[in-house]
C-alpha cells in the first residue's frame, strides 16, 4: 500500500501505513529550506550566529531578526518560519516567568529545553493544530556552566556541544567539527561562527545576507546580548578575509 497521495498527510494526528507522520516532516523539511543558524557552546559561554538573508533593500535591518532573548541568561536563535518562532518564543517567555515567580530563582536551560520541547510535541498530537515549522537552539549561562539544546519541530531536545540547522547544515556541521569549542573563549567562537557563516552562505542563490550574533558566558556577565558592532565588524572582516586565503590556496595547488 502506497503512503504517499493517499490523504494521510492530512493530520498530525494520523500514522501512514509505514509509520510516518507526514505533517512532521513537512514542518523539518521547512527547516531544512531556510537560511543556516549556529550555535556554538565554548568554555566560557555560548554563541549564536544566524545567516538572514535580504530579500528587500527596502527592510530595516532591524527587522524580522532570527535571535531571540527569551531570558538574563538564556538566548534562542531559530530557523525555519518566523512567525512560528516568535510563538515558540513568547511561551519560553512564560515558561521563564512562571519559573521565577514559582520558585524564586532562574530557570535551567534543562528544564527550559523541556518544557518548550514538550510543548512543541503537543502541537503533532491533534487534528485541530499543525507542527511548528521551526526548530530552536537554546543556550544560557548558568552557575554549572554554559549549556547548548536544539529542539526539532517533532519535539525531540537534544543537548549539543555546537549545532547547525538550515539548508547548509551538513556543510556547517562538517566545519563545526573541525574546531575544539570546549578549549575556545566566547570572543574566539565569534570569529569562527562568522567564519562559518560566509563559508556556507550561497552566492549563486542568495546574493546578500546580514549576519546576526549574540552571545552569552562570562563575558557578557551571565547575560545574553546581541554581539557588540564593533566585535562583529572585525568578526566579519576576518571571516572575509579567511575565505579570500582559502580560494587563493585552492588556486595555487595544481
Amino acid at each position: 500500500m502506497s503512503s504517499i497521495g493517499t490523504g494521510y498527510d492530512l493530520s498530525s494526528a494520523t500514522f501512514s501505513p509505514d509509520g510516518r507522520i507526514f505533517q512532521v516532516e513537512y514542518a523539518q523539511k521547512a527547516v531544512e529550506s531556510s537560511s543556516t543558524a549556529i550555535a556554538v557552546k565554548g568554555k566560557d559561554g555560548v554563541v549564536f550566529g544566524v545567516e538572514k538573508l535580504i530579500v528587500s533593500k527596502l527592510h530595516e535591518p532591524t527587522a524580522n531578526r532570527r535571535i531571540f532573548n527569551v531570558d538574563h541568561h538564556v538566548g534562542m536563535a531559530t530557523c525555519g518560519l518566523i512567525a512560528d518562532a516568535r510563538e515558540v518564543a513568547d511561551r519560553a517567555r512564560k515558561e521563564c516567568v512562571d519559573y521565577q515567580s514559582f520558585y524564586g530563582s532562574p530557570i535551567p536551560a534543562k528544564h527550559l529545553s523541556e518544557r518548550i520541547s514538550m510543548y512543541v510535541h503537543l502541537y503533532t498530537l491533534y487534528s485541530s493544530v499543525r507542527p511548528f515549522g521551526c526548530s530552536l537552539l537554546l543556550g544560557s549561562y548558568e552557575h554549572s556552566g554554559p549549556h547548548l539544546y536544539m529542539i526539532e519541530p517533532s519535539g525531540v531536545a537534544w543537548g549539543y556541544h555546537a549545532c547547525a540547522i538550515g539548508k547548509a547544515r551538513q556543510a556547517a556541521k562538517t566545519e563545526l567539527e573541525k574546531l575544539n569549542p570546549k578549549n575556545m573563549t566566547c570572543v574566539e567562537l565569534v570569529k569562527e561562527v562568522a567564519k562559518i557563516i560566509h563559508f556556507v552562505h550561497d552566492e549563486v542563490k542568495d546574493k546578500q545576507f546580514q549576519l546576526e550574533m549574540s552571545w552569552v558566558g562570562e563575558v557578557t556577565g551571565g547575560k545574553h546580548e546581541m554581539v557588540p558592532q564593533d566585535i562583529l565588524s572585525d568578526a566579519e572582516k576576518y571571516a572575509k578575509e579567511s575565505l579570500v586565503e582559502s580560494s587563493d590556496s585552492e588556486e595555487e595547488d595544481p
